[in-house]
């Protein structure tokens, strides 16, 4: 039986993860944080098929441990501050977790378990203020947030050990990627949340920053899944995962309003204080190294994956109103 270790396991990302090695017949050990509330929602339906362990990306000793007793075949580094707007209110812990984080797990593989095949969650938010469009692995980055600028260490860090140490360690330059389980702070789900609460009469506005802003945005089960696909190649290289088209934020309410039967422009409201210090304006990638080596290819749409996380949202209010 193959074994994966996930950090970030409760999140997004790692619940889906999860679900798909378990299909696989993997042995799952999920990293989780001590703390007084335990956020195990997504995992919930799992928590019987799952070992989880405590440790911390901020302690180095507990993450060697972990992976001592645990001797992965795989590792997924999903944990970190993800949120881009956190990261200028909070820009020293976004690099301790986003940057150093990596680091730290590196560092425990290489020295309890250096066979573990490793991978670290990149970020379309490395190209930043982009200089060419569609971007793909050779471009270069120009981070426009602290959260990007960590990610470009996590991801050179990744890079770094790979060509110091021999180890098997791929980054996935991932673009956007949502579903009813992305945190109800970003922004499709900040849309899809907030069109069900004004249908049910539980809001009677929606507030956003740049309608303008455009992004390739996939289906986050999709893109476990090229994960999963990057640590079964010979050698280890680096993806651009996305779908190779973008959409505006303006499109993505446009949908989620209309799957409520509601005329948008009577409840959205632009607000200055959502709009971003340095805003990145169009992310958009060119996933074909993916398609041809990897054989993957999204499969969720656009306007599907809105749609069915506004009916998710939809049937969650409605069962607390």
């Amino acid at each position: 039986m193959p074994s994966a270790l996930i950090t970030g396991i409760t999140g997004q990302d790692g619940s889906y993860l999860a679900e798909l090695l378990l299909e696989k017949g993997y042995q799952v050990f999920g990293v989780v944080r001590r703390t007084s509330q335990q956020g195990y929602q997504r995992i919930e339906h799992l928590l019987d098929q799952l070992e989880l362990l405590p440790a911390d990306l901020l302690d180095q000793h507990s993450l060697t441990g972990v992976v001592h007793d645990t001797k992965p075949d795989e590792v997924y580094n999903l944990g970190a501050q993800s949120y881009v707007p956190t990261s200028w209110t909070q820009p020293v812990l976004t690099g301790e977790f986003t940057a150093l984080g990596v680091t730290r797990i590196l560092e425990a593989v290489r020295l309890a378990h250096p066979e573990a095949r490793f991978y670290q969650a990149s970020s379309s938010e490395m190209f930043g203020k982009v200089t060419e469009t569609p971007q793909r692995e050779s471009t270069p980055f120009h981070p426009r947030s602290p959260y990007g600028v960590a990610k470009v260490y996590g991801h050179w860090i990744t890079v770094n050990y790979r060509e110091s140490y021999g180890m098997y360690a791929v980054s996935g330059i991932l673009f956007n990627h949502e579903s009813p389980r992305r945190g109800i702070e970003f922004v499709t789900r900040k849309v899809t949340d907030g069109a069900a609460r004004i249908k049910l009469g539980l809001a009677g506005e929606l507030r956003l920053g740049n309608l303008d802003a455009q992004r390739d945005w996939g289906w986050a089960g999709d893109y476990v899944d090229a994960m999963w696909r990057m640590l079964q190649q010979p050698e280890p290289e680096d993806y651009v995962i996305g779908t190779g088209l973008t959409h505006s934020v303006r499109d993505l309410v446009e949908i989620a309003f209309t799957r409520v039967g509601l005329d948008w422009q009577s409840y959205v409201k632009q607000d200055p204080k959502f709009i971003r210090p340095a805003e990145v304006d169009v992310l958009l990638a060119d996933p074909s190294k993916a398609k041809a080596r990897l054989d993957w290819e999204p499969r969720v749409g656009f306007e599907e994956m809105i749609i069915r996380m506004v009916d998710a949202d939809l049937e969650r209010l409605a069962i607390h109103k």
